[in-house]
């Protein structure tokens, strides 16, 4: 993205629309003015120091420089300015300028992303690296004879481990179908062990019936949230915000065609929406600023499409600005954004919530819990379900049921509050070591919990 569609990018969020004012409106005029302006196709030699000139003084309007000529009040967008006032400040000169600064920075990116995403080319994936393996295996102790459920199969690592490790019986799941094209061949390498199923933790129950097992009779289950290897270096799925491809997100890829897509959340919701979708779910610090700008720059020139799009947009929202992984890396600001979009987009947490109660339910008597998170959001739905804190089989969304310390219960209300069951393995959460998160950097947000079901 160029260096002028970013500063343009930032003019424009100092003037939310304010349909009240009419035409004397400078917000409403800019957008107008620079969307014709894009449309158009004639090329015209220009002075770029007399563009950047006006360029200035517009800013400089946007900043309120004239205040003591032009009065702008508390909640008005406003400027005091006619509308030939305007258009004189805004001149065609300074648009077409802007224009050939940027032009075709769009297209060039929808004329080469269609053919990778109908390409007929086999695509190859790297492979997927399991996460906490030893300890997850360590805790969920598989004996022969016996039934696990992977409910994230993944690219199989663990699954694999569970089987080498007893003579045991496996249930695979995974909403994805290319995790569950692998699970069928893991099946056929362990022929009459492995069961695979494709669907969501939602869809478990019915999956579960059709193949004959009931609840209360599953040894042990093992959870490994977050995106797979295979999800984040393909490119076309639009998970990773370092390869170029379409905004969909959707981990069923495209097996529900009612499900909505990433890119159709950029396109259809409002800012207040976005915004706390990128502030609840991806705990962004400038959701707003982003949700403002994704907004401006729809309204204004398209619809964000692309990955390397709303890497662009996110950027011009945070200039000059590094950010450092937990391994003081360099990180894209909007890892984030791309965060909370694949939440919203596959509905993950309550999907999370739902699976552990579906774990209380088709677990033994003494069957063994192990869950592998890579964000806080995930670990702490897993920590207040273990420890009991839930109301009406959801995670409650603060840390204890009642906060006021004046209030004084008898034991047995104490005892009903605190009630679970589950009894946790592992006092505290286990992160992965340092040869580990230096062999396979992907693992340094994990956390494990394990639990034993004793009731």
């Amino acid at each position: 993205m160029t260096s002028q569609y970013k500063k343009f990018i930032k003019l424009i969020a100092k003037w939310p629309l304010d349909s009240s004012k009419g035409e004397r409106d400078l917000g409403k005029v800019i957008r107008d003015k620079v969307k014709e302006a894009f449309e158009s196709t004639e090329r015209i030699n220009l002075d770029s120091e007399l563009c950047n000139r006006q360029y200035a003084a517009l800013n400089r309007l946007a900043d309120n420089h004239y205040k003591n000529k032009y009065k702008r009040t508390h909640n008005s967008t406003a400027t005091g300015l006619s509308t030939e006032e305007c258009n004189l400040m805004l001149s065609s000169e300074v648009l077409t300028y802007l224009k050939e600064e940027n032009k075709g920075f769009f297209s060039k990116r929808l004329r080469t992303l269609p053919l990778r995403r109908f390409s007929t080319e086999p695509v190859e994936y790297k492979d997927h690296t399991p996460v906490l393996l030893n300890e997850a295996i360590t805790h969920l102790s598989p004996k022969d004879n016996e039934y696990y459920i992977d409910m994230t199969f993944g690219a199989g690592g663990h699954s694999r481990k569970i089987l080498e490790s007893s003579d045991c019986n496996l249930i695979t799941l995974d909403r994805d179908p290319v995790a569950f094209a692998k699970a069928q061949k893991l099946a056929e390498e362990y022929p009459n062990r492995v069961t695979p199923l494709l669907g969501r933790f939602s869809e478990l129950p019915n999956l579960l019936k059709e193949k004959g097992v009931k609840q209360q009779s599953v040894d042990g289950i093992l959870f490994d949230f977050g995106c797979s290897s295979m999800q984040l270096d393909n490119g076309e799925r639009g998970f990773s915000v370092s390869k170029n491809g379409y905004l969909d997100m959707r981990m069923d890829a495209g097996r529900d065609p009612n499900q909505i897509t990433a890119r159709e959340v950029l396109a259809t919701a409002n800012e207040h929406e976005l915004y706390k979708i990128f502030k609840i779910y991806g705990e962004e610090k400038k959701a707003a600023k982003i949700a403002q700008t994704i907004i401006q720059a729809r309204y204004m020139i398209k619809n964000i499409d692309t990955t390397q799009e709303l890497v662009d947009i996110v950027n011009s929202c945070c200039p000059d600005e590094i950010r450092l992984d937990k391994l003081q890396r360099p990180q894209s600001n909007a890892t984030k954004i791309f965060q909370a979009l694949r939440i919203f987009v596959n509905n993950e947490l309550n999907e999370i919530n739902y699976g552990m109660v579906l774990a209380k339910y088709y677990l033994k008597i003494h069957g063994r819990l192990v869950t592998i998170t890579f964000h806080s959001l995930e670990d702490t739905i897993i920590k207040r379900h273990i420890a009991g804190n839930i109301v009406n089989e959801v995670a409650n969304p603060v840390p204890l049921k009642y906060l006021s310390p004046t209030m004084v219960q008898d034991q047995d209300t104490i005892n009903y509050f605190l009630d679970t069951p589950w009894r946790a393995i592992n006092k505290h959460v286990e992160v992965p070591s340092d040869e580990e998160v230096e062999r396979n950097p992907r693992s340094r947000s994990a956390k494990l919990r394990a639990a034993i079901k004793v009731k």
